[in-house]
C-alpha cells in the first residue's frame, strides 16, 4: 500500500489514522481535516453493508452502466440541467432525447411535439397528470360549470400516482382488481368515469404483477363512453418500464400514439432505458396537449426555450448517457438487450413453475422481462419465510400482498435486468428449490420479514 502523509507524518496503513480510531460522525460536523484517502475508504467499507446490486431482484431500476457512460457522466458533473442559458447543448441533447421517444412511441408530430427529461418517472408522471388536470379545467370553465372535484381513475398503480393526488387536490379513483386480474379491464371504466375525470392512466407494466394493461381496450371502451355520454376523457399511458420495452419487443402492440386518445405517456431512462439513476420522460401527443399557462420561457441561444418541471436543480449527466445509449444502441441494440433479459426471464418461470408449489401469474412472455406467482394452496410457509431464506444467500425478491379487492393473494415479483445472466438466474432457481426443501419441513418462526416494497 502506498504512503499516505498528513503533515510530516508518514503513515502506511490508513486504518490506523485517527478518524478509523472511532466510529465515524453522525450528527456533527467534525471539527478538523480528515485524510481524503482514509474518509473514502472507511465510506467505501460501510457501503459494503448494501445489498449486491447484482442479486437485487426486486428493483426496474438498471445498474449496469459502461465505462464511457461513466466518463460522460464525470465530465458533466458540473453542469446544471435547468440552466438552459449556461449549458445550451446540454439542453439540446435533451430535446433530441425527447424528439426521438415521440417518434418511438410514434406521436404524429414527433419533430416539434412537446416532452422534458425528469427526475424519474414519478415526476414525469405528476407533470402529465397536472397536464390533464389543467386541460380539464379549461375546458370545464369554458363551458361555464365547476371545476373543483377533478379525480382521476387508474387501476393499480404505482404510489407517485397516489402522491399526485394528494399533492394536487385531486381523486384518486383506483379501481379493484377482479379475480384472475393483473390489471384494469376496460368495462370497469363505467363504473368510475363521470364529467369531472381529467384522464384514466393505462399502466404499461404493472408495477406489482409487471404485465400491461390493455391500453388499446381501455382506449375503444373510452370512445363508446363518449359515443353514449358525450365524455371525451384522454388516457395517460405510465410507461415507467414497459416504454423501452414494448417498441422493441412488442413493435406490433398499439399502446402508444397511435392511439388517438392517448394524450401523454410517461417512462424511466434509468429503468429498461438503461441510463444511470435519476432520469425519465415525458411526451405529449402533441404540443398543444401541454396546456401554455404551466410552461416557463427561458433565455436559450439567443431565444426562447419552453421548460416545464418540478425541480429545478438536477445533474445533466444522466440526460446526456440517456442520448449516448440511445445513439450507441440504437434500435437494434436496444432490441438484442431486451431479448436476452425476456429469454431469461421465460427461462426462470419455467424453472418455477417446474418446483411445484408456484402458481404463476406472468410467465415472462409478452410483456416485461419479469415473473410473478403466488403460492398454491396451502404450505407450510408463506413466502415471506421464504424472501428471508434467500436473503441469507444475499437474492433480494420482494414478497408483497396484492391491491385492494386481491390484497389476500400474496406473490413474489422477480425481475430481470441487463446484467442479470442466464447463469445467475440458474443460480437462483436453484437456491429457491434449497430454500424449498429447508422451508417444507416446517414453518420459519420469528418476526414478519415482509421487506419494503421496492419500487
Amino acid at each position: 500500500m502506498a504512503l499516505h502523509t498528513v503533515g510530516a507524518k508518514s503513515i502506511d496503513d490508513l486504518f490506523t489514522m485517527p478518524l478509523s480510531g472511532r466510529t465515524l460522525p453522525r450528527y456533527r460536523i467534525p471539527d478538523s481535516e480528515s485524510d481524503p484517502e482514509t474518509v473514502r475508504e472507511l465510506i467505501h467499507t460501510e457501503l459494503l453493508l448494501d445489498g449486491n446490486a447484482s442479486q437485487n431482484f426486486a428493483t426496474f431500476c438498471t445498474t449496469w452502466n459502461a465505462p464511457p457512460v461513466r466518463e460522460l457522466m464525470a465530465e458533466s458533473i458540473g453542469k446544471n440541467m435547468i440552466d438552459k442559458d449556461e449549458y445550451p447543448q446540454s439542453a439540446e441533447i435533451e430535446n433530441r432525447c425527447v424528439h426521438m421517444l415521440a417518434q418511438l412511441w410514434n406521436s404524429p408530430h414527433g419533430n416539434n411535439t412537446m416532452g422534458c427529461s425528469t427526475t424519474g418517472s414519478s415526476e414525469a408522471a405528476m407533470l402529465g397528470g397536472l397536464a390533464l388536470k389543467w386541460r380539464w379545467r379549461k375546458l370545464r370553465e369554458k363551458l361555464g360549470k365547476p371545476a373543483g372535484r377533478p379525480n382521476l381513475v387508474a387501476g393499480p398503480v404505482q404510489i407517485c400516482w397516489e402522491k399526485f393526488a394528494r399533492y394536487f387536490d385531486v381523486e384518486l379513483r383506483q379501481v379493484p382488481l377482479e379475480p384472475g386480474a393483473t390489471g384494469l379491464r376496460p368495462h370497469q371504466l363505467r363504473d368510475y368515469v363521470d364529467e369531472n375525470t381529467i384522464g384514466v392512466v393505462a399502466i404499461l407494466g404493472v408495477t406489482y404483477t409487471c404485465d400491461y394493461e390493455p391500453v388499446a381496450e381501455i382506449a375503444q371502451e373510452l370512445d363508446r363512453i363518449q359515443r353514449e355520454t358525450g365524455l371525451d376523457i384522454p388516457i395517460h399511458v405510465d410507461a415507467a418500464s414497459g416504454g423501452f420495452i414494448a417498441p422493441f419487443l412488442q413493435p406490433d402492440l398499439v399502446w402508444d400514439f397511435r392511439l388517438e386518445r392517448v394524450a401523454s405517456i410517461n417512462c424511466s431512462g434509468h429503468k429498461y432505458g438503461l441510463a444511470p439513476l435519476g432520469v425519465g420522460w415525458v411526451v405529449w401527443r402533441s404540443a398543444d396537449l401541454l396546456p401554455e399557462e404551466l410552461i416557463f420561457r427561458v433565455s436559450y441561444l439567443g431565444g426562447d426555450m419552453p421548460t416545464f418541471a418540478l425541480n429545478f436543480s438536477r445533474p445533466a449527466g444522466e440526460v446526456i448517457a440517456q442520448y449516448y445509449l440511445l445513439l450507441r444502441l440504437g434500435r437494434e441494440g436496444y432490441r438484442k438487450i431486451q431479448q436476452a433479459c425476456a429469454d431469461n426471464a421465460t427461462y426462470l418461470g419455467q424453472r418455477i413453475a417446474a418446483m411445484g408449489p408456484f402458481e404463476l401469474l406472468y410467465d415472462g412472455q409478452g410483456a416485461l422481462p419479469a415473473i410473478s406467482y403466488t403460492l398454491r394452496g396451502s404450505q407450510a410457509f408463506t413466502l415471506y419465510d421464504l424472501t428471508d431464506k434467500l436473503r441469507t444467500r444475499g437474492w433480494q425478491v420482494p414478497a408483497y400482498p396484492l391491491p385492494p379487492s386481491r390484497e389476500d393473494t400474496v406473490i413474489h415479483r422477480i425481475l430481470l435486468r441487463h446484467g442479470s445472466s442466464r447463469d445467475e438466474a440458474g443460480l437462483l432457481a436453484d437456491d429457491i428449490e434449497r430454500a424449498l426443501s429447508t422451508l417444507a419441513q416446517g414453518r420459519q418462526t420469528g418476526a414478519d420479514p415482509r421487506p419494503g416494497f421496492h419500487h
